[in-house]
């Protein structure tokens, strides 16, 4: 990432003046703090600590910024200047965004039939930058969230507005993997993806998977039709998705396990909009549904299902995986799921 090239950025010197302006005032949480709330976070993530269930529960720390979200209606207490910087962002070109990173600080425990208010600030617009999604500024906020009227938190947010860059013409870039030295996949594929041309205007692909040197072997054995589970050799833990280290007792010695491809859909949402043809079957653009698949080995992962109407998909519903092959570069695990 670089910054901008040559002279004085006029648009950036616009864009600093919001800095320490309010982008939300006196905002009030939706819901009080409470357990079903609470329960349905637990069971899509796997957490089953004690602190979160029964007499004297807590909320998840990571919940923090969920009791603020304002839901498909949006928040009213947005103000002004947060819609004047965007504005002047996208005026410039600058209209695209997406999410870099977050950043939490937790200073009490929040528990159930507590009141949230919140406060929040523009804290910093960076500098004209230059990635590889194309060029743009990092905006920073920042939310100071407030249970009973006491400080419980802060969730610092930052997204880059960016100008996409520009493709080469009739070639479609590819992200590459890096290879992990030693891998223990035991799998001889190789994902080697390349530039190739385009098809056509209109060709719809999905978005390129990060492929690291965590995840490579992930991605080399879905590339050979097979499905790898992580294995602690330390203490047997099964883990997904791929990380360095094992999160149980934090060995970073592993293995692989090869998923036998049974599985059930543990939950799922059904995505209506925005449209996103390159991942509904009949390339309309939706809707289709996305779930969180419970492997026999008892790991989840969130795929597509595939196969069934998406309003027939349901909890329970016992799927198989198969592998789709979205473009000559990309295949990708998906689950084909049964009404019977």
């Amino acid at each position: 990432m670089t910054a901008g090239q040559g002279g004085q950025d006029e648009l950036y010197e616009r864009l600093r003046a919001y800095e320490g302006r309010a982008a939300a005032t006196s905002g009030v949480g939706k819901d009080l703090v409470n357990e079903p709330m609470i329960r349905h976070w637990c069971e899509a993530v796997g957490d089953t600590h004690p602190a979160y269930t029964g007499p004297g529960a807590v909320a998840p720390p990571t919940m923090l910024q969920a009791w603020t979200m304002g839901g498909l209606s949006g928040h009213s207490d947005r103000s002004g200047a947060y819609d004047e910087l965007f504005g002047l962002l996208d005026g410039a070109g600058y209209t695209s965004v997406v999410a870099t990173d977050c950043e939490q600080e937790y200073l009490r425990p929040l528990r159930p039939g507590d009141r949230i208010t919140f406060d929040a600030v523009i804290e910093a617009v960076s500098e004209r930058k230059t990635t590889k999604l194309g060029t743009g500024y990092f905006v920073t906020t920042r939310m100071d969230v407030r249970a009973q009227d006491e400080p419980a938190g802060t969730h610092r947010f930052r997204i880059l507005k960016y100008r996409p860059a520009k493709a080469k013409p009739g070639v479609k870039s590819v992200r590459k993997p890096v290879p992990k030295s030693g891998l223990q996949s035991g799998s001889k594929a190789r994902l080697k993806p390349e530039p190739m041309p385009m098809e056509g205007p209109e060709r719809k692909l999905r978005s390129r998977p990060v492929v690291n040197r965590d995840n490579a072997g992930f991605w080399e054995g879905v590339a050979a039709h097979r499905l790898l589970i992580q294995r602690c050799t330390a203490c047997d833990t099964l883990r997904f998705p791929w990380l360095p280290g094992c999160n149980a007792c934090g060995s970073p010695e592993w293995d692989t396990v090869e998923a036998s491809g049974e599985g059930t859909v543990f939950s799922h949402v059904v995505m209506h909009h925005p449209p996103f043809p390159a991942f509904s079957e009949n390339g309309e653009g939706g809707p289709y549904a996305v779930a969180l698949i419970e492997l026999s080995e008892g790991v989840r992962m969130v795929s597509n299902v595939i196969g069934v109407p998406c309003d027939k998909v349901r909890a329970g519903m016992p799927v198989r995986l198969e592998f789709l092959r979205t473009d000559p570069e990309l295949v990708l695990p998906v689950f084909r799921g049964s009404e019977g």
